[in-house]
């Protein structure tokens, strides 16, 4: 179900389309600017009792496969394929999965830019991008030449149970935050092997994902336990690049000695 915002907007992105959108044929003039609603429905295949209804933004439920008729109708970009798909409540079957690509420059740049620790992570939650002052906090992930993705690294190096505090808690967390990732990319096949791959290796992992946890990835205070520095703390962001919002970036701004405590006390 759609609320009845969701429905006002999806009926007045269809009109205006529909209102945009020339007919086939021309028949000298014509009082509506583009398609009539009765030419909609008859290249949509639907009925024109619907096509008004939904216009009106009245409780009606549209398929995937009337959607895509109208996406086809309206001859949409696909960004406003997306959109129209995003308001009805709807996932495209047809959707073009995310192409493979290196790191967008947007991340590398700003990666690169920042002194302090720095990464940037794929669908997959692998290091795609990272500066040095993150190469040095995150010995056996970001160092070396191996897969340098953050989940394994963190349920199954020995390197991650020692650099992290609270480890087990902290592993968790990080899965909650990715399974709200997975919402939007579990129909990419890859990412489901992933998944199956970490569950055959990892029994916290398996147990972890079965109990369904989700959070959202938040900032606040991050400690680790580094075998050269001791104990440091840093305050964690997350962003996503517009143009590539599967991807995300993250950084550690250095925290006083005492203040992660503080923070951990106020629920961060």
């Amino acid at each position: 179900m759609i609320d009845p915002d969701q429905r006002r907007l999806l009926g007045e992105f269809i009109r205006a389309h529909r209102e945009r959108t020339r007919p086939s044929t021309s028949e000298g003039r014509r009082r509506t600017p583009g398609l009539r609603r009765e030419e909609l429905a008859a290249r949509a295949g639907i009925s024109l009792t619907w096509c008004a209804w939904i216009e009106q933004g009245r409780d009606v439920q549209a398929s995937p496969e009337a959607l895509r008729r109208i996406a086809v109708a309206l001859s949409l970009s696909r960004a406003e394929r997306a959109y129209l798909f995003e308001l009805a409540g709807r996932i495209d079957p047809e959707a073009p999965p995310e192409p493979d690509a290196d790191a967008p420059a947007s991340l590398v740049a700003i990666v690169n830019e920042l002194k302090h620790p720095a990464y940037g992570l794929d669908r997959l939650w692998t290091a795609c991008c990272w500066n040095k002052a993150a190469a040095a906090l995150f010995r056996g992930w970001l160092d070396g030449d191996h897969q340098r993705n953050l989940l394994r690294f963190v349920f199954l190096d020995p390197a991650a149970r020692k650099l992290i505090p609270e480890w087990e808690d902290r592993a968790r967390r990080l899965l909650a935050e990715f399974r709200a990732d997975y919402a939007h990319t579990f129909r990419d096949a890859r990412v489901r092997g992933f998944v199956e791959s970490l569950r055959a290796d990892s029994p916290l992992f398996a147990k972890a994902w079965d109990d369904q946890d989700v959070q959202l990835r938040s900032g606040g205070a991050r400690v680790f336990q580094h075998p050269q520095r001791g104990r440091i703390s840093f305050e964690q962001h997350s962003f996503a690049p517009s143009e590539r919002p599967d991807y995300k970036l993250v950084a550690l701004v250095p925290l006083p000695a005492g203040r992660d405590t503080a923070r951990s006390r106020k629920g961060t």
